[in-house]
């Protein structure tokens, strides 16, 4: 594959037919919540994008995040990443190994730097340098020189967004996240433990698109952590009219009802959890029956236990649905429920006249 090739010669090449490449735009607008409008825009940009040269580094962490992201059940998603960059150093991936392997991320950074995207996974170990080794190159070194001559840097899952389970107490290795190193570099955090395979997509999509995303206090896109799961949770109807589940197997649990009291911290965790979901959008942890962990949260790991219940005392809401305020929650709950069913619905129509018109037009 020539680097010089844009990614619409990449994809033609490739077989891939227009029809297929704007139903990928068409989720990726979906995924970055924008207007089906948007689609044509997504479309022309990636078309002309040249592959950036992208060199992904694992330091202390459990290749979660990389089978994650090769476990993408959506061919047309997974085909982009890995056609529309040109991954150049991934050690778990890629072919070559030893000094030619060495060589390959070298040689990348030279021929693209300033240009190319740094991703990175895993926490890097600051109490002992020689803690983690690549090449007998520590973490530190090959982070502060790969950072050096990189155009922005993705930090992908919580060990490298916030030092994650390496960080935990008591940190024997001093493990700390990307961005308690670098600091004169545009950094995008992608917490989760793994992330969702679409959210790491999306923000490298989004971030060929637009270029950097919105970010909120915590440098995660906006687009993907904007909202707690609580926010956007089918069991939400149940919390909000004060029906808990007080077990795993009573009958609260068997009927579906907020898993709060068991744990849940869906209502302090911001991520796309509840509307992404995993396994091509089949489930995730709260629809299968478990409590939120937080683990796109910082400190995670160290948060409390994970199967007590925060601090707001559910009893109060339940009386207060019982006396009406709830009620008043509920039907809110249930109006906004409608509307964004049928924004949803919607949405869906016009993305399919939007893709039929532009591929009657190509």
């Amino acid at each position: 594959m020539k680097k010089d090739q844009t990614l619409g010669e990449t994809l033609r090449r490739q077989g891939v037919s227009r029809r297929s490449f704007l139903k990928f735009c068409a989720t990726t607008a979906s995924l970055m919540a924008l207007p089906p409008s948007m689609i044509p825009v997504i479309a022309a940009t990636l078309e002309k994008a040249r592959r950036p040269s992208v060199i992904w580094l694992s330091f202390q962490e459990c290749t979660g995040c990389t089978e994650s992201i090769t476990r993408s059940s959506s061919a047309s998603i997974e085909d982009l990443i890995f056609n529309a960059i040109s991954l150049d150093y991934h050690h778990t991936l890629q072919a070559a190994s030893g000094s030619a392997a060495e060589q390959a991320r070298e040689t990348a950074m030279q021929e693209n730097h300033g240009k190319y995207i740094l991703v990175v996974d895993g926490s890097i170990p600051a109490a002992n340098n020689g803690y983690s080794t690549i090449a007998g190159i520590s973490n530190f070194d090959m982070l502060k020189e790969a950072a050096e001559g990189a155009a922005a840097i993705v930090a992908v899952g919580s060990c490298s967004s916030f030092g994650g389970i390496p960080h935990a107490n008591p940190n024997p290795t001093g493990a700390v996240s990307v961005s308690d190193l670098i600091k004169d570099k545009p950094i995008v955090n992608v917490p989760g433990c793994p992330p969702i395979p679409a959210v790491i997509t999306g923000v490298l999509v989004q971030f060929l698109t637009f270029g950097l995303p919105d970010l909120d206090h915590l440098g995660r896109p906006k687009a993907f952590y904007g909202q707690s799961i609580h926010d956007r949770c089918y069991r939400r109807p149940f919390y909000d009219k004060g029906l808990f589940a007080d077990t795993f197997d009573d009958e609260g649990a068997r009927k579906g009802w907020c898993l709060y009291k068991l744990g849940c911290k869906g209502p302090t965790t911001y991520n796309a959890c509840a509307t992404e979901k995993w396994n091509d959008g089949t489930s995730f942890p709260i629809q299968s029956g478990h409590p939120c962990l937080g683990c796109s949260e910082p400190d995670f790991w160290d948060a409390g236990s994970f199967y007590r219940s925060l601090s707001t005392p559910t009893e109060n809401i339940g009386k207060a649905a019982v006396y009406g305020i709830g009620a008043g929650l509920l039907a809110g709950a249930v109006v906004g429920s409608v509307q964004r069913a049928r924004k949803q619905s919607a949405v869906k129509a016009h993305q399919r006249v939007t893709i039929d018109d532009l591929d009657k037009e190509s």
